[in-house]
């Protein structure tokens, strides 16, 4: 079990070492103490292993994180998970803003509060957020979900494709083309599958979200608009 102090251990060195594990490595649980907000810690890992960071985080923390476990015992700066291809990252805090940005698959978790641009252009992961989210969350979201036990700010899904939005508590506005949508029994079955993966399926009930997605207005162009461009 490779155990970093990143106080005595450079973040190049770190990351050097997590590029280069295989996929069959048996170093498949590592421990990173201090990690001063450093920024890109442990970003680019291509591996099944478990990386458990105690402490608070910088910018991008797990971005392009494909197959890996990371768990944050702490909060998480700009872009935690971006772009992100499968794998977990696990924030026990809060996150600023752009959290899970362009993510393609894996799941990204965050225990408190979520800032601006939550899940921008998200291509296919899922986020939950236990908290709140900030403005503009969701703002081109192409595919994936998005699960809010809390509040969600306001322009929430603007320009959105065919991202789902779930929020439980009020949302400040919609953005362009976002509107709110019946929940199914699909809907409420995508869900629940959702709160299991969180952990959270035993404590929060299905019924009190509400489902938003797009109205499909955006996708063709039309020419009645060509003046304004």
């Amino acid at each position: 079990m490779p155990s970093i102090d990143l106080s005595k251990t450079s973040l190049r060195d770190l990351n050097l070492a997590l590029h280069r594990l295989a996929k069959d490595t048996n170093e498949t649980l590592w421990t990173i103490s201090n990690p001063g907000g450093e920024h890109s810690i442990a970003a680019g890992v291509d591996a099944p292993v478990t990386i458990n960071i105690d402490g608070n985080v910088g910018y991008y923390c797990g971005g392009m994180n494909k197959e890996a476990k990371i768990i944050i015992d702490g909060s998480a700066g700009q872009g935690v998970g971006e772009n992100m291809m499968s794998g977990l990252i696990h924030v026990k805090g809060d996150a600023s803003q752009s959290a899970g940005a362009t993510g393609r698959g894996g799941l990204l978790i965050v225990d408190g509060n979520a800032s601006a641009r939550c899940g921008i252009s998200m291509k296919g992961i899922d986020i939950v957020v236990k908290g709140d989210i900030g403005h503009l969350s969701a703002f081109m979201g192409q595919n994936g979900r998005l699960v809010v036990f809390g509040e969600a700010g306001e322009a929430l899904g603007d320009s959105i494709y065919e991202s789902r939005i779930y929020v439980r508590g009020p949302v400040a506005s919609l953005g362009a083309d976002c509107v709110e949508k019946d929940m199914s029994d699909e809907h409420r079955a995508e869900l629940i599958e959702l709160l299991k993966t969180s952990g959270e399926a035993h404590k929060v009930d299905v019924a009190e979200f509400r489902r938003y997605g797009s109205a499909r207005k955006l996708y063709n162009f039309n020419i009645d608009n060509a003046g304004a461009y």
